[in-house]
């Protein structure tokens, strides 16, 4: 299996990486401390960020990705 590793200090090269960082700060934002947050926050969060179609992914979900499914979100 062919491995890539993007050069250091290119985020342009990582994309989806980055963009699901972006996705995490709106929930966690830099700097706070989540040993306070709910495991239940956390695990909804979790599951609504899988469960988000990603143009990266050609509009598919994570999810569907990582099981080859096809979910039928309305």
């Amino acid at each position: 299996m062919t491995f890539y590793f993007p050069a250091p200090h290119h985020p342009w090269e990582r994309g989806i990486n980055e963009n699901t960082n972006g996705l995490l700060r709106e929930f966690f934002p830099k700097g706070k401390d989540i040993t306070d947050t709910p495991e239940d926050y956390i695990q909804r969060k979790y599951h609504e960020l899988n469960l988000r179609p990603r143009k990266g992914l050609g509009y598919k979900t994570p999810y569907e990705v990582y099981f080859s499914k096809v979910l039928h979100l309305a």
